[in-house]
């Protein structure tokens, strides 16, 4: 709107063709090219965010798979699935608990055994086993493998 009312300006002008008028319309040139550059800025921004939510939906996606991958194999009750899903996403043991409408001492004796049966005596061993399958094809520096 402004760059509008800035060439109308210009326009109205135009038959004096003072330095003044000059500087004006280099003005408008130099705000129409800085539209144009913001705006193709501005679309490339929103493909990089598109790229960027369809990798991010990818690693969720492949994470939520690594996840239900493991517990398969480890050969987790229902119960368990339930405890080692909420444990590895950072819950304690009391929010476990409540949730679950249990006591602490049955979360922590089924965290005991699907920390047996994953072969690990952590959370954090439990997390490195299930996100190890997904950063195992990725280098510190970068390149492929």
């Amino acid at each position: 709107m402004c760059g509008a009312i800035f060439l109308n300006d210009v326009i109205s002008e135009w038959a004096f063709l003072t330095p003044h008028i000059w500087a004006e319309a280099a003005g408008v040139v130099g705000l129409a090219i800085g539209a144009g550059l913001s705006l193709r800025e501005y679309r490339n921004l929103l493909v990089r965010n598109l790229r960027i939510e369809r990798a991010l939906d990818s690693a969720a996606g492949g994470f939520q798979q690594s996840i239900e991958k493991h517990f398969h194999e480890w050969g987790l009750t229902k119960a368990e699935h339930d405890v080692a899903l909420m444990s590895i996403k950072g819950m304690t043991i009391p929010e476990i608990a409540r949730l679950r409408n249990t006591a602490e001492g049955t979360i922590k004796a089924q965290n005991a055994s699907i920390y047996r049966k994953a072969g690990v005596s952590s959370r954090a061993e439990m997390i490195s086993a299930v996100i190890e399958d997904l950063i195992s094809g990725i280098s510190v520096s970068g390149d492929e493998r």
